[in-house]
């Protein structure tokens, strides 16, 4: 399924937009947005990543098309510390304000969902750099 979009009667044509488009649009403004440390994404596509495949740029983003328009669903994890409501409302508004100026399209639910807390990573050292 596609959206559709005509603005006026008198247009070259139409255009179409795939859901996996709005996925990835909505997954590049969530993990831009600061203190979100990470999107949820399938075992397969964390060892696929890691092991130097495709970056799936929609994981954690779940659209649904409906008859009001566009939900989107975000799954991520967020930084230690951070204010998850002022968090959650600045992902909504930068998925919304993204989508609506890359597609023209308006969004009319964004839900928010935070599935983990990642803390600040330990810095490691290894046996080679230590002086003994």
């Amino acid at each position: 399924m596609a959206l559709t979009k005509n603005k006026n009667e008198e247009t070259l044509g139409k255009i179409e937009i795939a859901p996996e488009v709005i996925g990835v649009i909505a997954g590049l403004a969530a993990a831009e947005v600061e203190n979100v440390a990470g999107m949820q994404g399938s075992f397969t596509n964390e060892m696929r990543e890691r092991l130097g495949g495709a970056v799936n740029h929609s994981k954690g983003v779940k659209i649904d098309l409906t008859e009001a328009g566009i939900v989107i669903d975000v799954y991520c994890y967020i930084q230690f510390g951070a204010t998850i409501p002022l968090l959650a409302q600045n992902i909504q508004d930068s998925i919304r304000e993204t989508i609506l100026n890359m597609t023209g399209l308006e969004v009319i639910e964004v839900n928010i969902h935070i599935v983990g807390v990642q803390f600040e990573r330990q810095e490691t050292v290894s046996f080679d750099e230590l002086e003994i």
